[in-house]
């Protein structure tokens, strides 16, 4: 039978001792405002990584039997969202300063909040963020709480700067909190990165150059033609393609520290999107180690 684990691998390349990666899931659904199902998301991933092929055509081999991959136990999270967050940072720092490299799987975006926080706790500061994503999330509070999935962006700007690409849904109090904070955040539309001929590439491997990055990726930055299992789709979205020149970018000029993939909410019989997040999780791995195995 496949092992129960990312990408469903055998012992000789899950255990944790002879693992260069580290998959965190994070079950956590408290404060979703539209469609809902993102605490199964993870369960989704990791069972659909065990369909996912382990050769990569880019890299002409099966880059996971290199560095190995171990999946810890899915968090048991308090429903509440600051002792859940807090406990994701606990568990984030404890999973990081091992050196591995963390991915997390949620749940909603709120747990970004957690994870972040743990990775700073872990490696210090500086650190940037690179978020893709529909929704800047940069609301101060949302439906009574600072920690809703619509304010991960405005907690994590308080200890770092971010720069955001596939925006394509904002309110006006965001709009002012990116007039006034241009030095704090960079956004890039995804109206323009359908436009601008590559140039927000060229410009975020500037921005993230020898920088050390936490990469948060919410899943409906994707268009939801192709990734219609999430709670809140946005027309006009990131192609498989544009998605992965960014990871590309990003991994290729920064120390990625860790990452996340966030807002899955399955669709019971719709097995295309589970396979997409879980194919896109293998693929940002294998670029994030292709990076750190050459330095």
């Amino acid at each position: 039978m496949t092992p129960d684990n990312f990408l469903g691998l055998p012992d000789e390349h899950s255990s944790y001792e002879r693992a260069a990666v580290l998959v965190l899931p994070i079950p956590f659904e408290a404060t979703v405002s539209y469609g809902s199902g993102t605490r199964h998301g993870p369960a989704a991933i990791i069972e659909a990584s065990q369909q996912v092929e382990l050769y990569d055509r880019e890299f002409d081999r099966e880059p996971a039997t290199e560095y190995g991959v171990h999946t810890l136990p899915a968090l048991e999270l308090a429903g509440e969202p600051e002792a859940a967050v807090a406990q994701i940072a606990a568990a984030t720092a404890t999973a990081a300063a091992s050196g591995k490299l963390v991915v997390g799987l949620g749940g909603e975006h709120t747990v970004s909040v957690g994870f972040g926080r743990g990775l700073l706790d872990a490696v210090g500061s500086p650190i940037t963020v690179v978020q893709i994503d529909a929704h800047s999330d940069l609301r101060d509070e949302y439906e009574g709480t600072p920690l809703s999935h619509a304010c991960v962006a405005r907690r994590l700007a308080e200890f770092a700067p971010i720069v955001q690409l596939g925006i394509r849904s904002i309110c006006q109090d965001e709009a002012d909190y990116i007039a006034a904070h241009s030095d704090r955040v960079t956004v890039v539309f995804a109206d323009d990165i359908h436009t601008d001929g590559g140039a927000h590439l060229m410009a975020l491997a500037d921005r993230v150059r020898d920088q050390r990055v936490y990469l948060t990726l919410d899943v409906d930055g994707l268009d939801p033609s192709i990734m219609p299992a999430t709670g809140t789709p946005e027309p006009g979205g990131l192609s498989w393609a544009q998605t992965l020149d960014i990871l590309r970018v990003v991994a290729a000029n920064a120390e990625v520290i860790g990452c996340d993939i966030v807002e899955l909410a399955p669709i019971p019989g719709l097995h295309a999107p589970d396979f997409i997040a879980a194919r896109l999780a293998y693929k940002l791995i294998n670029l994030v180690m292709q990076r750190r195995r050459r330095d």
